[in-house]
């Protein structure tokens, strides 16, 4: 139990979100860098000489310079094992962020110091606020010349309806910034030359920014403006309030530049302090604490051809109590059998190693033949469901088609594996067996149309239709529930799950629809 204790108490899981371009997986680099997990960091936008970020490891992302799949990392620091589930910034990604959301206990949200608040950033934020994780926001690209802090400060709590409190501050912007000030434990350090690869180590630090050394560092103009401006901070904000914080209400804000390394230290040594270790959990039966004796853990991911030479398939397991053994069997919840996993990985990208053991907090990949489907519960026996990773409507929709019938089996397989995956969804029609798409957005088609062929070796082409959106139906009134799917057969379909799902396309033709069924119940999601 002390072990289970002391293991828990290490552990941070967070996931890094923004807005697409706000350098996120710039600052997931520099996180890994400080915590000694890579010697040199990578860039996402790159020339062909230079290396690609260690989180975009997908064929696509290389190829795209954007992050389309949550990639999980571990590290050590100082003591803490910190792992960092870095989610796409991409809209059309959305999703893929939001069931990744299920995973975390706390949150780093990314924002361009140019753009400020953003229409993606607002939908992350929203999500947070509802699941009630702590955020911690990291104000990027200080070295741009962007807008000015107290007024980003104020965008940030009027965008995204939450408390701010600055823990560090910068010392100017864009060609005149110089460094941050940790407001938090009082400290200054200013780098010299060029340390965008590698963390520097021949830095000033000062105790104390009234010391005349600041002048000779910086300049009588910005010393004294920093001075101004960090006695306004600390008369204008609160004390910092933890407990505000880890319910979600008030997020601590960090100014820095990613790819310069400024700022990174100051928020990773306040986040093992901060930020809360695995928390507990909602199942359908009760809320599971983390320090319970037996296992248990859930399904947020899948991802199936992780190393293009071996066709593997691996479903991510967010570990939420007890600890997780290698070879030993646990209960797979919905299947209602025993299953024991010979080769669990931990990961650092896409370097996979093999774990003996985990603990609350960590996620590890189980190499999966088919078994799972994201939602799944794992436990030592206990019958009890981890809660919510529902499906909602798409936006846009499809239909698949084949275009080289020798390779049906391969499509097939490819389609259903992605499916599970959830980089789309799947609706069937019995009539005539059509297959429509569903995703967030376009970019996820060519996604799908690229990973069928360069790793299915399927062909298929996506026919544009007019459905808008997909409403789950039910109804305690069978004979009602039969009639409609009879009189509507072109507009009824079904999901993975053969649940059924009428498609529509306008609100007009749904309320319409409702009008004519009112014992019928129309849900938004696939959970209800």
């Amino acid at each position: 139990m002390n072990d289970l204790k002391a293991e828990i108490g290490k552990r941070r899981i967070f996931g890094i979100i923004s807005h697409p371009d706000a350098g996120k997986t710039t600052l997931t680099e520099k996180l890994l860098l400080f915590g000694g997990a890579i010697q040199k960091a990578g860039t996402v936008k790159r020339n062909k000489a230079e290396k690609t970020a260690t989180s975009d490891f997908m064929e696509i992302e290389k190829q795209r310079g954007i992050s389309v799949a949550t990639s999980v990392m571990g590290f050590s620091y100082k003591g803490c094992q910190i792992n960092i589930l870095d989610t796409p910034g991409h809209k059309d990604f959305a999703e893929d962020t939001y069931r990744t959301l299920t995973a975390v206990d706390s949150v780093i949200l990314v924002i361009d110091c140019v753009k400020g608040v953003e229409e993606q950033t607002r939908k992350l934020m929203h999500v947070c606020r509802m699941r009630h994780i702590p955020v911690m926001v990291f104000i990027n690209k200080m070295d741009r010349e962007g807008k000015d802090p107290f007024d980003l400060l104020e965008e940030i709590e009027k965008e995204l309806n939450i408390s701010t409190r600055p823990l560090s501050w910068p010392i100017g912007i864009g060609s005149t910034f110089a460094g941050v000030y940790h407001l938090y434990k009082k400290q200054l350090k200013l780098f010299s030359g060029n340390y965008k690869k590698q963390i520097a180590h021949d830095y000033i630090q000062l105790e104390d920014i009234s010391s005349k050394e600041l002048e000779n560092q910086v300049g009588e103009n910005a010393a004294q403006k920093l001075r101004e401006e960090a006695e306004l901070v600390e008369g204008v904000y609160e004390p910092f309030d933890l407990a505000l914080y880890r319910s979600g209400y008030l997020a601590p804000v960090f100014f820095g530049s990613a790819i310069n390394n400024f700022g990174i230290e100051e928020l990773l040594d306040t986040f093992i302090e901060i930020a809360p270790s695995p928390q507990p959990r909602e199942t359908d039966k009760r809320i599971v604490n983390p320090e319970e004796d037996k296992f248990s853990g859930f399904i947020f991911k899948i991802h199936a051809n992780l190393d293009p030479n071996h066709r593997d398939r691996i479903a991510f397991c967010r570990i939420c109590s007890g600890k997780f053994e290698r070879n030993k069997f646990y209960q797979h919840i919905r299947l209602g059998k025993k299953l024991k996993f010979s080769s669990p990985t931990s990961f650092m990208a896409d370097a996979k190693s093999l774990v003996e053991e985990a603990w609350p907090g960590d996620v590890i990949g189980l190499y999966d033949a088919g078994n799972f489907k994201i939602g799944d519960t794992l436990t030592e026996g206990e019958q009890m469901r981890y809660m919510g990773i529902p499906s909602f409507s798409p936006e846009i929709f499809k239909e698949l088609e084949n275009t080289d019938p020798m390779k049906t089996k391969q499509l097939e397989k490819g389609i259903s594996q992605l499916v599970d995956e959830g980089v789309a969804q799947l609706f069937v029609q019995n009539l005539g067996s059509r297959k429509f798409v569903g995703t967030v957005g376009e970019l996820q088609f060519e996604v799908i149309k690229f990973r069928l062929l360069h790793e299915y070796g399927a062909s298929c082409n996506f026919r544009a239709i007019s459905f808008t959106k997909a409403s789950w139906i039910s109804s305690e009134k069978t004979e009602q529930l039969e009639r409609l799917k009879r009189s509507q057969a072109n507009r009824i379909a079904y999901d993975k799950e053969d649940r059924p799902v009428y498609l529509s396309n306008s609100k007009w033709d749904i309320e319409s629809t409702m009008r004519e069924y009112p014992d019928i119940v129309f849900h938004e999601t696939s959970e209800y």
